[in-house]
């Protein structure tokens, strides 16, 4: 029995590692006019790359981070996408064993991932990834939950104040794809998760634009910093570590 559950975690991770790789070509062509056809080709000498190339992580670490066949170095972006994805699988399995649930918060976890790495790269939050992750979540919530009035009205209610954020500073202060992915966080998570994991995104972004300020030169309090981020981080580590400041809240409106 401990064999077949290590076989399936290895399982998990390999698994993992591959769709991590499948996310960064998708970060580098999406919306660029190449698509997601043909072979792949190294991104500054354009020569066709090998399957000994590809092969997640280790080709990285055997390459030495350059391309075999130009020597330029290759973005950290890869190996760095493909272990995230691949300790992702991993958590997901470990916390979703059940084969159906698993197969959804293994789409919903990639999708995040996705938004995550193309909003560091281009500083925008496509909507296509944020209403595929708004079908995952409505179906989290009525076919893998008991959903309720307030697990449906915390998708709108967590939105509202980034949404008010983007209304007011015209998309300065907060950008308009924070706010619909939100929603979805909302409904994955429900109210008090999710309400924590709004409180800890901006913490880690507060803290996070303070040390930029204080360690990277040239960065001021009005340079942009992605905040999709720390949204995905604060959903990840609520629902994968069950943290819940405000679990207590349901009983106060019960009184």
């Amino acid at each position: 029995m401990v064999g077949n559950e290590f076989i399936f975690a290895f399982g998990n991770i390999v698994f993992g590692a591959i769709l991590g790789s499948f996310i960064n070509a998708l970060s580098y062509r999406f919306n660029t006019g190449r698509g997601m056809g043909g072979r792949s080709r190294c991104m500054h000498c354009g020569h066709t790359l090998a399957v000994l190339d590809l092969v997640p992580i280790f080709s990285f670490l055997f390459l030495r981070g350059r391309c075999r066949y130009c020597g330029a170095k290759l973005s950290p972006q890869y190996p760095t996408v493909e272990a995230t994805a691949a300790l992702l699988s991993l958590a997901v399995y470990l916390v979703h064993p059940a084969p159906f649930e698993y197969i959804l918060w293994l789409a919903v976890v990639m999708t995040l991932l996705f938004i995550v790495v193309y909003d560091i790269r281009h500083g925008i939050i496509p909507w296509s990834a944020s209403g595929l992750l708004g079908v995952l979540a409505l179906v989290h919530l009525f076919f893998f939950t008991e959903p309720t009035v307030w697990s449906f009205f915390a998708g709108p209610l967590l939105a509202l104040p980034l949404f008010l954020f983007s209304l007011v500073s015209r998309g300065t202060w907060m950008g308009w794809g924070d706010s619909a992915l939100e929603l979805s966080l909302g409904w994955l998570l429900g109210l008090t998760v999710g309400l924590t994991a709004l409180v800890l995104a901006f913490w880690s972004g507060a803290a996070m634009g303070i040390a930029l300020i204080l360690f990277k030169r040239g960065y001021k309090m009005k340079s942009e910093l992605p905040f999709a981020p720390f949204l995905v981080l604060g959903a990840l580590a609520t629902h994968l570590f069950h943290v819940d400041f405000f679990a207590m809240l349901p009983l106060l409106f019960a009184l």
